[in-house]
């Protein structure tokens, strides 16, 4: 059920209603982090801390240490960069190791691994060269293999799985020019001829990644529409399509800011005949497939994003022993000192946050979709914030391209590159701002399912005041829990006790202030968006906070050094953050800062745009 009112458009209630209509209505399994937004921290969840087993990880570290070699000896990234081209013998010599291959089953010919492990390649590989960590992932993280692995039926996955494994390339094809996060607005459209026994699509898809070389792609396209109580409900079904099928086409290959390696294009569909058993889950629940794809693709941003800190840190670290102005070494002076203190502990609770999740994936039995999210939300936001610390660090040899450095016989680190790399992960597979709404339509789910009765239209009054009973039972009780003492903290170092105190206090307040919003607004919630994005930064930082805990509490036992440190710096820093956004809830410039955007949208603020060369 969607949260709008009637001052909303027709086409943005459509949208929400239809994006309604695919997503995941039911919560078979626990979520750590939705609870924390019903002000419950549900600790042996997450604590103690999921530990990779043994043989696990054996089998992993084979595989990194045979990949983190072959990379070395046989990649340029800075080349690749230059010429935005990753060699044809690199493709061919990943192909080999299995990297296309990393968690398609052995029995297909696959490596088999775990999402651990999985994430522990993409890791390595993005601290390397993200064009080829994205040719990696973009291929099995939301490419043919993961949905065929959640939905495919064995005749599928028979005929295509043993393709990856030697080396074949798919894509995800699903955006179009006028369809981004907005699905409802898809034009591409998969006609049945030959009695329904096969399709023809017809279309163009934007921005597809690895589309350029890939031979096999699936497809989201619009299928004819069913009619469900005299109202038609558009469909949209996911097509396996392989490249070599006549009329497909690429017309185009973008380019981009960074990332100067990926193949990424406009791929062009003219009667592409596709068998109707190429349909994957069903025919109407392409939309539902690449929502559930998501929930573990998504997991891959924190890892790519988790790899690139450590690299950032590892630069930040040698250049502020090495650099010395004023007498001593940059990082002896305190505005550098400071960066490097944000820098290490982030970084730390970014490898929490990635190695949970990827955990919470291979359990199989925990809800991931708001893990999965805050994680590539708040991962990939301070990988970017990261990257531009240390290129502040590294001044202007940081804003100097790689090869120039080189040329000179400087440190050829190349910030520069990783920091037009990096940026784009705040956009792909959902931006931060579909993070947002995506996170808040999630944790208010309990509520509004509660409330749907109440909500509809279609409800008698019986059964409204049934509601009335059962939501009064519920929240009579649930309410004042939220004012009580919680209950003992978990058992988790002393240093970290206090921040542990504090999340279960702070998830209490975070609940009773979401609550109280839906009292107030009601319907009119939805559109609250600068109100909904700091509730959920609230949730994200007790979810990474809880997550850095449980962590350190492991890791402190096996005597790392400052891993307490850590925690304890991005625990207290999280701490400032979570209650500058409360105190925003009450006292912020909301209304202001809309005012002044309409103006502008109302082109009452282009006397600001003089004295500018306008093109």
């Amino acid at each position: 059920m969607s949260l709008y009112d009637k001052n909303i458009g027709a086409e943005k209630k459509a949208s929400l209603e239809f994006a309604e209509q695919s997503r995941e209505a039911e919560w078979k399994y626990p979520s750590f982090a939705l609870e924390i937004f019903h002000g419950k921290v549900d600790w042996p969840l997450i604590h103690p801390f999921p530990v990779q087993s043994a043989q696990d990880k054996r089998k992993g570290d084979a595989f990194l240490e045979k990949l983190g070699t072959f990379l070395k000896n046989n990649l340029d990234p800075n080349a690749v960069d230059q010429t935005g081209i990753i060699p044809e013998n690199v493709i061919k010599g990943l192909a080999g190791l299995g990297a296309f291959a990393i968690k398609v089953p052995e029995k297909y010919g696959g490596l088999g691994m775990s999402q651990v492990n999985y994430n522990r390649a993409i890791h390595l590989v993005s601290s390397y060269c993200g064009s080829t960590a994205v040719l990696l992932s973009a291929h099995q993280s939301i490419g043919v293999p993961q949905p065929l692995k959640l939905f495919g039926t064995e005749e599928q996955k028979a005929k295509y799985l043993p393709m990856f494994a030697k080396g074949a390339i798919s894509a995800f094809a699903l955006t179009e020019a006028q369809a981004g996060s907005d699905p409802r607005r898809m034009t591409t459209t998969a006609t049945p001829v030959e009695d329904g026994k096969y399709f023809l699509i017809n279309g163009e898809k934007l921005w597809c990644t690895n589309g350029n070389i890939a031979q096999v792609i699936v497809v989201m396209a619009v299928t004819p529409p069913k009619v469900v109580n005299g109202k038609e409900h558009k469909q949209i079904t996911a097509f396996i399509v392989e490249t070599n099928t006549p009329g497909f086409e690429v017309v185009h290959r973008c380019m981009f800011m960074g990332l100067h390696g990926i193949q990424n294009g406009i791929l062009r569909f003219n009667n592409v005949k596709v068998p109707r058993e190429n349909i994957i889950l069903g025919e109407g629940e392409g939309l539902k497939l690449a929502l559930m794809t998501l929930n573990t693709g998504r997991l891959t941003l924190p890892a790519a994003s988790t790899g690139i800190a450590k690299w950032c840190l590892r630069v930040a670290r040698q250049w502020s022993k090495e650099r010395q102005q004023w007498g001593a070494a940059i990082g002896e002076h305190e505005s550098v000192a400071v960066k490097i203190g944000y820098i290490a502990s982030h970084t730390f609770a970014m490898d929490a946050v990635t190695w949970l999740t990827s955990a919470m994936a291979d359990d199989k039995n925990k809800d991931i979709r708001l893990e999965a999210a805050i994680a590539k939300y708040f991962c990939t936001y301070h990988s970017w914030l990261i990257a531009d610390e240390t290129l502040q660090i590294r001044g202007g040899s940081g804003y100097e391209q790689q090869q120039s450095l080189k040329a000179r016989g400087e440190k050829d680190w190349p910030v520069e590159r990783v920091l037009r790399d990096v940026r784009i992960n705040q956009i792909i597979e959902g931006t931060s701002e579909i993070m947002h709404l995506f996170i808040a339509r999630e944790a208010l789910d309990p509520h509004l399912a509660r409330l749907k009765p109440l909500l509809s239209g279609k409800t008698s009054t019986a059964v409204k005041l049934k509601s009335i009973g059962h939501l009064l039972s519920y929240y009579l009780t649930w309410y004042p829990k939220l004012w009580l003492p919680p209950g003992p903290a978990p058992q988790i170092h002393p240093r970290l006790k206090a921040h542990a105190v504090y999340l279960q206090h702070s998830s209490q307040r975070l609940a009773r202030t979401i609550f109280h919003r839906m009292l107030r607004y009601q319907k009119k919630m939805e559109a609250k968006q600068a109100l909904l994005n700091r509730l959920v930064d609230i949730g994200v930082e007790l979810f990474v906070m809880a997550a850095v805990c449980a962590y350190a509490h492991h890791l402190a036992q096996n005597e790392n050094k400052h891993v307490l440190d850590l925690a304890d710096l991005y625990s207290r820093t999280a701490r400032e953050r979570i209650d500058r956004l409360l105190r925003l809830e009450q006292h912020n410039s909301d209304r202001q800062n809309i005012a002044v955007a309409r103006a502008a949208l109302a082109c009452e603020l282009e006397w600001m745009e003089n004295d500018i060369v306008k093109t």
